[in-house]
């Protein structure tokens, strides 16, 4: 059996050398401490995605080496939920079985949330048919009777759907449940609890902060509900369409009343909000309305546009929420004109890797 397995005992050394690293690389924004937020050692995807190989009667998950590009044989897979991991066997027992389920098949993608909820995509080189429907529905029938699992085919321009296209996850976040609608192929926060941990740092954040807050690159809500408690009103953003319908979802299901979501680009609403163009989708949203002294983004890997980062520098305090440290050490040489940082903090959001997500709140220099 091959087996991805983690030396957990390497967690904390490699989360120190992430600590060092950003910190020396940050240190010229004047930040004297990083404050460090630490992930489970094992167990804490609640994502994974997996080519399929098929050897004969055998089949099994695959992954592909960075470096070398060899295939790596997956049979079991230490960073998945444990969710995760379990669905995984079981797919694979059940598939290797059935011909109609398995042919064609080359790729796995798993979708789970800490409310213990699962999504399986199977993703083909083949058009699903009739006897594709009745073996899955026949397999989702079997399986419900131990998981809450919902099921996915997709081919050339088809999608069929056994059951939701999404799961709902509930994050306690401070003593409070927070519900969030979860789309598939929609991003969503592949580590929940680090997820919860940069809510709660938000949160601590906003506690003093008064007025309103305005919010881009919004994604699915996941900020701007847990937020919208600290403010009188929130404004936010997000271009994606499936993002924008699930943050709608989010906030009936959270009672939020004081957020509104509009679908815009951040540079449109700078456009918008520098006078430049009027826009429909802004009907019945007075602009003017909103005292908005807090602003928070978290753009994508490409950080922000020049003119976003100057609309940005606009707000008295900024949260910036980066997946990407050097897209952010570009846009803090521009916000650090204006403003000063006054807290940075790195959540390791991706163990063993490269990659840190980082919050750093800015507030306006005094004049």
């Amino acid at each position: 059996m091959a087996v991805i397995k983690i030396d957990t005992t390497q967690y904390d050394a490699q989360l120190s050398e992430k600590e060092q690293r950003i910190a020396a690389q940050f240190q010229r924004f004047g930040v004297d401490k990083l404050e460090v937020f630490s992930s489970e050692p094992i167990n804490y995807r609640q994502r994974a995605e997996f080519r399929v190989w098929h050897d004969g009667d055998d089949l099994f998950h695959i992954m592909f080496d960075q470096q070398t590009k060899d295939k790596i044989r997956v049979d079991s897979f230490d960073p998945a939920a444990p969710l995760v991991g379990e669905v995984m066997q079981v797919m694979i027992d059940n598939l290797k079985s059935c011909e109609i389920l398995r042919r064609k098949l080359f790729q796995i993608d798993y979708l789970s949330t800490l409310s213990g909820e699962i999504l399986v995509s199977l993703l083909y080189h083949k058009p699903l048919d009739e006897h594709w429907l009745s073996e899955i529905n026949a397999l989702k029938e079997k399986l419900s009777s131990k998981y809450k699992i919902d099921f996915i085919g997709r081919a050339r321009k088809q999608k069929e759907m056994l059951g939701d296209d999404y799961v709902t996850e509930r994050l306690n976040v401070n003593g409070q449940e927070l519900i969030y609608q979860q789309v598939e192929n929609s991003f969503t926060q592949p580590n929940a609890k680090v997820n919860i941990k940069m809510l709660e740092w938000a949160q601590d954040l906003c506690k003093p902060l008064k007025n309103d807050l305005l919010e881009l690159y919004c994604g699915n809500g996941n900020f701007s509900i847990a937020l919208a408690g600290s403010f009188n009103k929130v404004l936010a953003t997000e271009i994606s369409k499936s993002s924008v319908h699930s943050a709608q979802y989010n906030i009936a299901q959270n009672k939020v009343a004081n957020l509104d979501i509009i679908r815009m680009s951040s540079e449109e609403f700078t456009q918008a909000m520098n006078g430049e163009r009027s826009f429909s989708r802004l009907e019945g949203i007075d602009l003017n309305s909103y005292n908005c002294q807090t602003i928070l983004v978290d753009p994508p890997r490409a950080g922000m546009d020049t003119l976003t980062c100057d609309l940005v520098a606009n707000y008295e305090n900024i949260i910036y929420i980066s997946c990407n440290p050097e897209t952010l050490e570009r846009d803090l040489d521009h916000l650090t004109r204006t403003h000063e940082v006054k807290r940075f903090a790195i959540f390791d959001q991706f163990p063993y890797t490269h990659h840190i997500e980082s919050g750093v709140f800015l507030q306006k220099k005094n004049t």
